[in-house]
């Protein structure tokens, strides 16, 4: 009788599965034939994976495969905008603070985009809808991207002996119904691929028309191009030419966008001559509105004494400096428990707390404070994906980043 068994382990793909399943064969001899040397073998499979029947278990590995391909496309996004707001500050530096107004203008909505990207996953965790679209002139929006990634096609290019010219001919009103910020993605993730296809220098051209029912934008350069095999994956997840330096995330996150706008994108390119990625909208003719008149750090009509809780240095530090501006009189406190003894000995109109600190989180804080005083309004600063609080205890939630004016508005609705 032979004494033997094998085991093997292999990959199989399953519908119905985003990773391909685990499977371990056993090989196991059940009988001995004397005649020859032939004898029968068998083989038995085990699929090294949770049942189908788990949905709920699948739908949270999903869930989670789908999130963390978000965060890697988030983090390549992320170290664009914090190069884009860095890169404006030394060129602010450089330019003796000329044009301090157009830099501070790119730097405000390179941070905003940012909060954007964290809202979207918010979002996402929460399993909520993609929020109402707006009027968006994409002209003026394709301008504003071009701009801000000018130390990417611009300066350091040029450190290195490249000269990368981007133009715009782009002369008409372009409205489409979309998300400014999301559209934003689309279009700088295009110029920094057009840069990369652009080692030795060139041109990024942006074209645009309309007619009555449809917008068109294209971005071409004249670079290195695609392979074919490429131009067929380009918006593949995942898939990237750019080796350990990219996510192959960028042009999958944004066909995924133009879909959400009820659009399209193309790509044609060839090797040698160059690539032209052409999007397609549904035109608005809605026109956009006028742009609001920025408010100025004007004295609040009526200065209240606040208690500003933040274990963070920096953000305690910059809302004290912005309530101070208005008028207001701040007392700060880096903890839960140091805040509770700055209300034991003080008067405060109003307490702002962040909800996120060691020792004593802002929640536990506000129930600490209810027991001294049930009347003071308390006011809780969150980034959380998902805060349910007791509105007798907490009167006011605000979700991070805000500005001075959402602040100074809450503190008016509670007075």
């Amino acid at each position: 009788m032979v004494r033997w068994s094998l085991t093997h382990s292999s990959l199989v793909n399953q519908a119905g599965r985003d990773i391909p399943t685990p499977v371990l064969l056993n090989f196991i001899p059940v009988s001995d034939t004397s005649s020859d040397s032939s004898f029968c073998v068998a083989i038995s499979g085990e699929i090294l994976a949770e049942p189908s029947s788990w949905t709920e278990s699948q739908t949270q590995r999903h869930r989670m495969e789908t999130l963390g391909r978000m965060t890697m496309g988030m983090t390549h996004d992320f170290n664009n905008l914090l190069s884009g707001i860095l890169g404006h500050i030394e060129l602010w530096r450089l330019e003796g603070l000329n044009d301090d107004q157009g830099h501070l203008a790119t730097i405000e909505q390179a941070a905003k985009d940012g909060a954007n990207l964290i809202g979207k996953v918010q979002r996402y965790i929460r399993q909520e809808v993609q929020q109402t679209f707006e009027v968006v002139e994409l002209s003026a929006l394709i301008q504003e991207c071009i701009s801000f990634t000018r130390p990417y096609w611009f300066n350091e290019p040029r450190r290195q002996g490249i000269d990368i010219e981007v133009v715009n001919l782009i002369n008409t009103a372009l409205p489409i119904e979309g998300s400014p910020a999301e559209l934003r993605d689309v279009f700088v993730n295009l110029i920094l691929n057009a840069v990369h296809a652009l080692p030795k220098g060139g041109k990024i051209t942006f074209n645009g028309s309309r007619t009555d029912s449809q917008v068109v934008i294209s971005v071409g350069d004249n670079g290195v191009g695609m392979a074919p095999e490429v131009k067929k994956r380009v918006f593949e997840p995942l898939f990237s030419t750019k080796g350990a330096k990219g996510t192959g995330m960028g042009l999958a996150v944004a066909a995924g966008i133009l879909r959400e706008h009820a659009g399209s994108v193309d790509v044609i390119s060839k090797l040698g001559v160059g690539t032209t990625f052409r999007m397609l909208f549904p035109a608005s003719n809605t026109r956009t509105s006028t742009p609001a008149v920025p408010v100025t750090s004007q004295a609040s009509s009526q200065p209240k004494r606040l208690l500003v809780v933040d274990d963070e240095a920096m953000v305690r530090n910059i809302i004290n400096k912005l309530l101070s501006l208005r008028g207001h009189q701040v007392t700060v406190a880096a903890s839960g428990p140091e805040a509770l003894e700055a209300f034991k000995k003080n008067a405060f109109d109003y307490v702002i707390t962040d909800q996120g600190m060691p020792e004593m989180s802002g929640r536990e804080l506000a129930i600490q404070l209810r027991k001294i005083s049930s009347s003071t309004p308390i006011i809780l600063l969150t980034g959380d994906t998902d805060l349910k609080v007791d509105s007798d205890i907490i009167n006011f939630v605000m979700t991070k980043p805000f500005k001075l004016d959402e602040l100074e508005a809450a503190l008016t609705s509670l007075s």
